[in-house]
């Protein structure tokens, strides 16, 4: 079963490594070009899903949230960009236009964007969603929609 029918089951993580693994083959069967929306509480693991995501880039830097700075961009060595997107404290929609996001979407390109919620109708219609939250035995639970 691929990585994307797993994940539309739900798959379960007991460890930071683990989901990071997860991502990292995630990454490698997104197609060019995707916006991936990760849903969920603070503190259940998005940023180490797009830590994840990032190694299976081939992105060298360290990936770490960036809350105050609102996105980073990573270039992989897979040719693929990652633009990270931590929408937090992003107050209103029109802020996003300010961040001129679009000139870092340079084809092939993975936009993974935490507290998507908070981007109103600026969220491409065709993103996929990942929520991700903490089951009762504090093992992590990922599903694709």
């Amino acid at each position: 079963m691929n990585i994307c029918a797993r994940l539309r089951g739900g798959v379960m993580t007991s460890s930071a490594a683990a989901t990071r693994a997860l991502a990292a083959e995630l990454a490698a069967a997104l197609p060019p070009d995707t916006t991936l929306a990760l849903h969920g509480d603070m503190g259940v693991g998005k940023t180490t899903f797009v830590q994840g995501l990032a190694q299976g880039l081939g992105v060298r830097e360290h990936v770490t949230s960036p809350t105050f700075a609102i996105y980073s961009v990573y270039k992989g060595e897979t040719g693929r960009t990652l633009v990270h997107l931590d929408a937090y404290r992003l107050e209103k929609e029109a802020q996003l236009d300010a961040l001129l996001l679009e000139e870092f979407l340079v084809s092939p390109w993975c936009l993974a964007i935490e507290w998507p919620e908070k981007t109103g109708a600026w969220l491409s219609a065709d993103a996929w969603h990942l929520t991700l939250s903490i089951a009762e035995n504090e093992h992590h639970r990922l599903v694709l929609k």
